[in-house]
This record gives C-alpha cells, sequence and structure tokens, in this order.
C-alpha cells in the first residue's frame, strides 16, 4: 500500500498542514480526524487497515488531513460565532489548497471527492457536504454530533454559527437550492447504541438529522447499530469496512 505525506500552507491559518494519502488509485475520499486530531490518526486507529484490500485493489485513495478544531471549535474559551469564525479559515485550507492537491493526485480535472469522518470528523463530513456538494457529493457519517451549539457553547449565535450547524441549516433550505441538493448529495448516517454514543449526543444528533434529511427529500440512509456498538474507534473500524465497499 503506497503512504504519501505533503504539507500543505494555508494562507487563512498562517501555517501548513499534513495530508497523508494511502493507496495509488480509485475514488478518493477526503477522511477528517476525531477533535483536535491529526491526519495520522486514521491509520494509528486501523481504519486504514481495515480496508487495505480496497486500497490495495485499486477502489479507493484515502486523504487524512489534520484538524483545526484546537483553533476553532474546542477553543471553549471562545464564544460559538467566533469559533464558527476561525473554523472558516479550515474551510479555506480544505477547498483552496486540499481540494486542488486531491485533484492533481488524481490526474487533474477536478472530479467528485467524498467525505468520511468519525465523532467530530463525522460533523466536518456532514457540514462539508451540505455547503459544498459541488465538490463532495458524498458523506460517510460515523457516531456524529452535528449541533455545534451541543458542544458548551455559549454566546449569541450568529450567521457564521447558523450556516456551520446542519440541525439549524437543513430545516430551513427551501428552493432551487434544495432541489440541486436532493440530485446531488447522499448522506450515511452510522452511530452505535452502546456506551457514550448517548453521553456524547451522537445517537440523538445522528436520528435528528436523518429526519431533517428524510423531511427535505435529500438522499440519505441511517444505520443504527445494536446496544452493545459503543463511541469508539472498534465501532468504527467494523463500521467502515462494512459500508465503504458500497461506495468504491
Amino acid at each position: 500500500m503506497r503512504e504519501h505525506w505533503v504539507e500543505l500552507f494555508s494562507p487563512a491559518i498562517g501555517t501548513a498542514g499534513s495530508v497523508v494519502r494511502y493507496g495509488h488509485y480509485g475514488r478518493p475520499m477526503l477522511v477528517f480526524p476525531s477533535e483536535q486530531g491529526r491526519a495520522g490518526d486514521f491509520a494509528a486507529n486501523g481504519m486504514v487497515g481495515a480496508v487495505r484490500d480496497l486500497i490495495d485493489a485499486g477502489r479507493v485513495k484515502l486523504f487524512c488531513v489534520d484538524s483545526y478544531d484546537a483553533g476553532s471549535w474546542a477553543s471553549r474559551d471562545l464564544p460559538l460565532e467566533e469559533r464558527a469564525r476561525r473554523h472558516g479559515a479550515f474551510e479555506s485550507w480544505i477547498v483552496d489548497q486540499v481540494v486542488p492537491f486531491i485533484h492533481e493526485d488524481q490526474g487533474g480535472g477536478g472530479g467528485e471527492i467524498g467525505v468520511a469522518g468519525c465523532s467530530m470528523g463525522a460533523f466536518h463530513a456532514l457540514n462539508f457536504a451540505c455547503r459544498r456538494a459541488d465538490l463532495f457529493p458524498l458523506a460517510m457519517c460515523f457516531s456524529g454530533n452535528y449541533d455545534p451549539a451541543a458542544w458548551h457553547g455559549w454566546g449569541e449565535r450568529g450567521d457564521a454559527a447558523y450556516f456551520n450547524s446542519p440541525t439549524d441549516y437543513l430545516g430551513h433550505m427551501h428552493g432551487d437550492h434544495l432541489d440541486w441538493l436532493r440530485t446531488r448529495l447522499s448522506v450515511l448516517l452510522v452511530c452505535g447504541q452502546g456506551q457514550w454514543e448517548d453521553t456524547t449526543g451522537a445517537l440523538h444528533s445522528t436520528r435528528q438529522v436523518a429526519g431533517l434529511l428524510a423531511d427535505k427529500g435529500i438522499r440519505h440512509e441511517l444505520d443504527l447499530w445494536g446496544y452493545d456498538v459503543p463511541h469508539d474507534w472498534p465501532s468504527w473500524r467494523a463500521q467502515w469496512a462494512h459500508h465503504l465497499p458500497r461506495f468504491c
């Protein structure tokens, strides 16, 4: 299995972030780490190994990135609106540096990129896909909490927080943009029902988002695993290995 590391500088953040590619050919999947995670975490927790057969067969290439949560959503001394504004720098890095790198690695010419993540990585996957379905028409989301206000949020919420909260903006989508999303976007929502899925808010939020997507007629799938399936890496390895072959 080929592994390639790069550092991509972000003018918006003012520093470089890591991207690690696993594979040589296949559908590109951009993978977000869990809260404050690094690009190597996906492999370190067995997620890359869990789908190595797909990677070696040239069916998928994974592009794992660093997070910027420490400078945005995880800065709990800041009000929610400021955290959301700072997230904009991470969005800029992904769209303006990481996406062009993936397209170039794929041989140029653009092309669709799937997104995936676990826990907070699932939030990023859903949020990026909903906001930029032109780039990311597929989101695979495992045990996410999709309401930033639930993460010890405080302070008044403005446009930045609203437009980065799927539990807020999904319910108010309408018109031509919604019609376009119905033809473009596919979302997979997976969550266990065991330990920590309730205390993290993941189970409730996953059900809530599934309901919002259903109400809006946006293509999605909800897959709830058993009461013995906790909010943890062994669960996500099994869920990832189970679902990814259908999408590549």
